[in-house]
């Protein structure tokens, strides 16, 4: 490394790790991990309902060249809707926009990010 970029990283340290940017955020700007309890919303016939979830796997798709940060989750049965309660309990894949984070670490699984 050059005296230059020495000096570069020394102020600003967060160049050296450009490969770890950001992590998946909710709509609110709260951070997603496994485990997390969420909210979200979900399709019931011709109606949505509110859902909550446990996030299983945070990862990206790409789409034309955008990155858009999606969310493997398991449902837990709570709904908006009690009349009529799920068929299955399968997990779903959302996009992390439509998402808002209720507690963090639920099932008390310990993630690197934390």
């Amino acid at each position: 490394m050059s005296d230059a970029s020495a000096s570069v990283c020394r102020k600003r340290p967060e160049i050296l790790n450009m490969g770890k940017r950001g992590v998946v955020a909710d709509y609110a700007g709260e951070a997603l991990y496994a485990g997390d309890l969420v909210n979200y919303p979900s399709r019931q016939g011709n109606g949505v309902r509110a859902s909550d979830a446990i996030v299983r796997r945070t990862y990206f798709v790409r789409v034309e060249g955008r990155k858009f940060p999606m969310l493997k989750v398991q449902p837990t049965g709570t709904d908006s809707r009690s009349e009529k309660p799920r068929k299955t309990l399968r997990a779903e894949h959302v996009a992390a926009t439509h998402v808002r984070l209720l507690r963090s670490n639920v099932t008390g699984e310990q993630d690197e990010g934390r």
